[in-house]
């Protein structure tokens, strides 16, 4: 897994980063009890059990199968987590990280690649890697794909002129984001604020108005010009 190498400094002190704040609490859960520890604690037993009164073989069997079946379900639950992880590469999904001073960040984008370590498993997002234990939500992939579509397309949209200077010149442009908006799915629709929707048309009716007023006064301009043409054959 390769390393987070560089951090943010703040006031002279290295902040830690998201990515940094998932790895240690990943690591600190990895840390703690496991069935290595219980067998610890059997020794422990063991060797400070009172003589007069020792435990008998069947609590002892009692206990070590207790510990085995808990490796079990660790082992499973480890094997699952990594069968769920391999299966999110290529999907866009929802990170909370908490850092040590209990503030929550929410980290989104899409998932490049998996690693695995001692059993755990890593997420890379956005060059980053963070704890599979931090995952939130998985995002739908035809739904993120219509939320940036629609989101690219109002950006587009909030840059064009405001109705009341819109001129001839403008047509393109808004005819190119009207078009784009006409082409969407309705799913896609979905995802356009009312206000957008009722934007982009009024926008192209005034387009189609202004046309209208520019064909007119074209035709104008030619009727002037072929008039004295005209006049000199009659003579």
């Amino acid at each position: 897994m390769a390393a987070n190498l560089v951090a943010p400094v703040k006031d002279g002190k290295i902040q830690e980063t998201e990515s940094q704040s998932s790895l240690a609490k990943s690591k600190a859960k990895k840390a703690g009890y496991s069935k290595d520890t219980f067998l610890q604690l059997l020794v422990a037993e063991v060797q400070n059990q009172d003589p007069l009164e020792p435990t008998s073989n069947t609590e002892w069997i009692s206990q070590y199968a207790t510990f085995s079946e808990l490796e079990a379900m660790n082992n499973m639950s480890a094997s699952f987590d990594l069968s769920r992880a391999s299966a999110l590469v290529g999907k866009t999904v929802v990170l909370n990280t908490t850092s040590e001073s209990g503030k929550t960040t929410t980290i989104q984008g899409k998932v490049d690649y998996v690693t695995y370590e001692g059993g755990q498993a890593y997420l890379s997002i956005n060059g980053s890697t963070y704890s599979m234990d931090d995952l939130h939500d998985i995002v739908d992939t035809e739904y993120m794909e219509a939320f940036d579509k629609v989101y690219e397309w109002s950006v587009k949209l909030n840059r064009l002129p405001a109705y009341e200077n819109l001129t001839y010149d403008d047509a393109e442009d808004v005819e190119s984001v009207y078009n784009e908006y006409d082409k969407m799915s309705d799913y896609e629709k979905t995802f356009v604020a009312k206000e957008n929707a009722d934007k982009i048309k009024k926008l192209h009716d005034r387009i189609e108005e202004l046309k209208k007023i520019h064909e007119g006064e074209t035709e104008e301009e030619t009727e002037g010009e072929t008039k004295p043409e005209e006049t000199e054959k009659t003579e």
